[in-house]
């Protein structure tokens, strides 16, 4: 595990998490109509603090909600919908860890890119329904009108510095054989109101800008500096963005012989 993966087990970022924007609605709409089979079961990988598998339990039989960090699960617990009797939660790497199928839809979140694809499909596949989907899903703001003046203070604070934004998970697990592609949906975009303080936040509870990997002056340095950018743009603090969710899905492939290596990192 990297030291940028390992950030997910500190508290403050597991606790920063609930300042990341919600799924549009419009996921789970679309998520609920890719389940083709019973039982009506989810499996949730690299669940976090449950931003999918809370929402998502309303409408299906059971989620089981995975994830290694003991940090991020206690968070999911204790936030809105995280003690729904039908959503179950465990502490544990996936590709070793105890599932329940068979599950008719497995869902993945901003994590996928942290697992070692291989040897993840060939724990979930026997696990799955005969039509199952793996569905990956991709979110967050859109057309940032201040990204231009943020972008060179988060590279000069961010621990990873080889990011490429043209890097798409998908198409990576695709080319390794280990997914068949059948659909690809964008939801509409919604807006989301939040303070310049709670968008601050936000950023620590990404992997790369992390308080923990900073030292106090320097995450005082960057809240200022960042608040600075932002505060031309917010109308009494607040700033207004515009959301959307990007899914892919298709059917995961077990492949015979020795698992690959861990995926190819990138900044969360």
């Amino acid at each position: 595990m990297t030291e940028l993966a390992a950030t997910f087990q500190y508290e403050a970022v597991a606790a920063a998490y609930q300042y990341r924007p919600p799924y549009p609605d419009e996921v789970f709409d679309r998520l609920e109509g890719l389940i083709g089979d019973e039982p009506r079961r989810v499996l949730d990988i690299g669940a976090g603090e449950g931003a999918i598998a809370r929402p998502l339990a309303p409408r299906v039989e059971w989620v089981d909600a995975i994830d290694f960090s003991q940090r991020m699960v206690d968070a999911g617990r204790r936030r809105p919908g995280g003690d729904r009797p039908n959503l179950s939660w465990q502490v544990s790497p996936i590709e070793t860890a105890d599932l329940d199928g068979p599950y008719a839809l497995v869902t993945a979140g901003a994590s996928i890119h942290w697992m070692p694809w291989a040897e993840t499909f060939a724990r979930i596949v026997p696990h799955l329904t005969p039509k199952a989907q793996l569905v990956v899903i991709e979110h967050g703001a859109v057309d940032e009108p201040w990204l231009g003046e943020l972008l060179p203070i988060l590279e000069r604070h961010s621990r990873k510095k080889n990011h490429d934004p043209s890097f798409s998970v998908v198409d990576a697990i695709r080319d390794r054989g280990l997914l068949e592609l059948t659909g690809t949906a964008r939801t509409a975009r919604v807006t989301y109101r939040q303070s310049v303080a709670d968008y601050i936040e936000k950023l620590h509870s990404t992997s790369s800008l992390a308080r923990d990997l900073m030292t106090a002056d320097e995450a005082v340095a960057f809240d200022q500096s960042v608040e600075q950018t932002l505060r031309p743009y917010a109308h009494d603090g607040v700033l207004d963005l515009s959301i959307e969710a990007q899914l892919s899905w298709g059917r995961p492939i077990q492949q015979p012989g020795p698992a690959d290596t861990a995926a190819p990192e990138r900044s969360a």
